[in-house]
């Protein structure tokens, strides 16, 4: 695998900023906690499925207090159609109970403390950095570690990887909604198996040649 050169990787990033100026993360979330909540049950699931579940959820339980309070089989109740949703479940109410205890009720803008939350790896805290507190971090999900070294945008083979990639050679005009930008394209053009490389707005950019054959 190779990058594309700068002036290029310039080009896609522009493109898909005119394509979509504005990029958001598809998960509902209210504040920063139902924010932290909403990632924490999205590991292994669909955004579609969280969303199921948390419209109602967030609707009664924004805060830690109000989640302690409505205790862990309460929470099943809301998010039992989620994947893995029991352990979900015990991991929300510990955190809930640490941002109580440790953190005045507040999520913590540090990556170091909001890793040491139960069900919260670095993906999860560099979601809530960037969605949540609007710092340029880079979340690398599935979609991201496929689609950014299919195109040209990193060589990394783990997200940590494909993290530094990202963060080294993105411009910094883009960086704070780059993640955004590359999940979106992954998820609804640039594809696992199908990529719909007809519709692609980079398809002349691509490394396609030697990346997807």
């Amino acid at each position: 695998m190779r990058l594309l050169p700068a002036d290029k990787i310039y080009t896609v990033y522009k493109r898909l900023q005119q394509e979509n100026p504005n990029p958001k993360s598809e998960l509902y979330w209210k504040n920063v906690y139902t924010l932290l909540v909403a990632v924490v049950l999205s590991a292994q699931a669909t955004d579609t499925g969280v969303n199921k579940a948390t419209a109602p959820l967030f609707e009664h339980i924004d805060t830690p207090e109000k989640m302690l309070q409505l205790g862990e089989e309460g929470l099943k109740e809301y998010i039992h159609s989620i994947n893995l949703y029991p352990t979900k479940a015990k991991r929300i109410i510990a955190l809930s109970k640490i941002l109580v205890e440790e953190h005045h009720s507040a999520v913590p803008h540090d990556r170091t403390a909001l890793e040491s939350l139960p069900g919260v790896g670095r993906k999860t805290a560099n979601v809530v950095l960037n969605v949540g507190f609007g710092e340029p971090a880079i979340a690398v999900d599935t979609h991201i570690l496929r689609t950014a070294p299919r195109i040209g945008l990193s060589n990394g083979t783990t997200p940590l990887e494909v993290e530094a990639d990202l963060l080294r050679i993105t411009p910094k005009e883009f960086i704070l909604d780059a993640h955004h930008w590359i999940l979106l394209h992954g998820r609804y053009v640039c594809k696992a198996r199908t990529p719909n490389c007809t519709e692609c707005l980079i398809n002349d950019l691509c490394l396609k040649n030697g990346i997807l054959q």
